[in-house]
């Protein structure tokens, strides 16, 4: 995400079971492992290349990473010619990360901007980071699309329609009701374009996981939380984590405007459960006792079901055009 020098995710550590919100792979690791033999997977489909850039947008404590790596560790070649890097700008996090990857000699990077450009295949994953990124909002009012920004009135912070504008991505939708809301983020089409055409040059592949829609939409999804529970907003900013829905729609769209292929999205439940979800749980609880395998199971339904994490986020893979369908997208 960007943001401030002294920002929400740069002054701590919200990520966690005492922190603001908890992530898939603070959940289970299975999580993690999955997706890095997802990647590992990938690596043969391309040929297993001899070096390549591994990179983790927004990689949190590390714990993804960390899981993706030792479920891989037992593939010739992969963690030998990955070049890690870590998009983090947080020092709180860059330090998790440091005790948990230190073997691993990671690089780090303040912003997806710096990413490594070496001319080597890349393989990308980003959990959660899409829906942290900024985004416009646009109301119908009258008759028109007009840019909706946030103004101090009467004492208080609050939103206001203030300018007409109309926004390309409004051409997906006719005769909006009075009230509509439209969202745009810019800088998640950039990164989206921007990693789709390395790909598309050089080869590679991108996961990007996060919660969203596969459907160009209206409605308004910005919102925020503090101790796990919903807050306004626009409360004591700084204090609380603001996110917005992903339009997966876009992040397709932009994918294959870059030159690039697109997969999904899938719900994240589905793609677990091709990858082997289950059969990993299961594996895990054979050695576990009672209590352990309570939460084992615990983690893997809060990962799948419909009514928890498994339909509310989506998945979407990038490659190069040709390449053949990622293991979970078929």
């Amino acid at each position: 995400m960007t943001s401030p020098d002294k920002g929400y995710y740069t002054s701590g550590a919200p990520i966690g079971v005492d922190g603001d919100f908890i992530t898939a792979p603070e959940i289970s690791q299975i999580f993690g492992e999955l997706i890095g033999l997802w990647l590992a997977d990938n690596w043969i489909r391309a040929g297993t290349p001899k070096t390549f850039d591994l990179v983790e947008i927004g990689p949190g404590r590390g714990q993804l990473m960390a899981d993706a790596l030792r479920a891989t560790k037992s593939m010739s070649g992969f963690q030998a010619g990955a070049n890690l890097s870590l998009v983090e700008k947080s020092k709180a996090y860059r330090s998790m990360q440091a005790k948990k990857l230190s073997t691993y000699s990671p690089t780090w990077l303040d912003s997806w901007q710096q990413l490594p450009e070496g001319g080597q295949p890349l393989f990308l994953i980003a959990n959660e980071f899409l829906d942290a990124l900024p985004i416009c909002q646009f109301e119908f009012v009258n008759n028109t699309w007009m840019e909706r920004r946030i103004v101090w009135s009467e004492g208080s912070f609050a939103f206001k329609p203030t300018r007409t504008i109309t926004p390309a991505a409004s051409d997906n939708f006719q005769n909006p009701s009075e009230g509509t809301v439209l969202e745009v983020s810019e800088e998640r089409d950039a990164l989206v374009r921007a990693i789709s055409k390395r790909i598309a040059k050089n080869g590679g592949i991108a996961l990007f996981i996060d919660y969203g829609y596969g459907a160009a939409k209206l409605g308004d999804s910005f919102q925020a939380l503090a101790n796990g529970k919903p807050v306004n907003p626009l409360d004591n900013p700084g204090s609380a984590d603001l996110t917005s829905h992903v339009n997966f729609f876009s992040v397709v769209s932009q994918a294959r405007a870059a030159g690039a292929e697109a997969f999904g999205p899938v719900d994240q439940g589905v793609f677990l459960l091709r990858l082997g979800a289950e059969i990993r749980a299961t594996q895990l609880a054979s050695k576990a006792t009672p209590e352990k395998t309570a939460i084992i199971n615990q983690g893997l339904k809060r990962l799948v079901h419909p009514l928890q994490m498994g339909s509310l986020f989506k998945v979407v893979a990038i490659s190069r055009n040709g390449s053949p369908v990622p293991a979970g997208f078929d």
